[in-house]
């Protein structure tokens, strides 16, 4: 299975933020930066992500951006399920002849759910804390996650 950009930066725009030291915001052109990304898509993406409450935005002179909950709250598997479309085919009858008698879609739900469940295992937190060459590729200092 492979993630759209949209997840992938989406999921790299959170690991970003979680990195930071708590009292410090980023920008949308900071992130955009960081991973080389045009800056409307990550307008887009961090638009996304601050509907599903992942990310806080602050307007105003000293504003930006910065995680809309704690990192350990922020659960990878239910980040894909709301950013990605997750549907592997196509299997309406106008595009597909054999759907009513196929198989191949519950095989590719089941697959899925498996996925998701596995990403279920992880937090935000799980894939920031204590990962010190992380910090240094992103050139932050470590954050202190549990006083988020």
């Amino acid at each position: 299975m492979q993630l759209t950009s949209f997840t992938d930066y989406g999921l790299r725009a959170l690991i970003y933020m979680a990195s930071l030291p708590d009292d410090r915001m980023t920008s949308i052109t900071e992130v955009s930066e960081t991973y080389n990304v045009s800056r409307n898509h990550m307008v887009k993406i961090i638009n996304q992500l601050s509907r599903c409450g992942y990310v806080a935005a602050v307007r105003g002179k000293n504003g930006g951006i910065r995680l809309g909950k704690p990192a350990e709250e922020i659960v990878i598997g239910q980040v894909v399920r709301e950013m990605e479309p997750l549907q592997l085919v196509n299997c309406s009858h106008e595009f597909c002849h054999i759907t009513s008698a196929c198989r191949l879609k519950q095989a590719l739900y089941d697959a899925v759910q498996c996925f998701l469940r596995e990403l279920d295992k992880y937090t935000l937190a799980d894939l920031v804390e204590d990962n010190h060459p992380l910090y240094k590729l992103l050139l932050t200092d470590p954050p202190s996650l549990s006083s988020r």
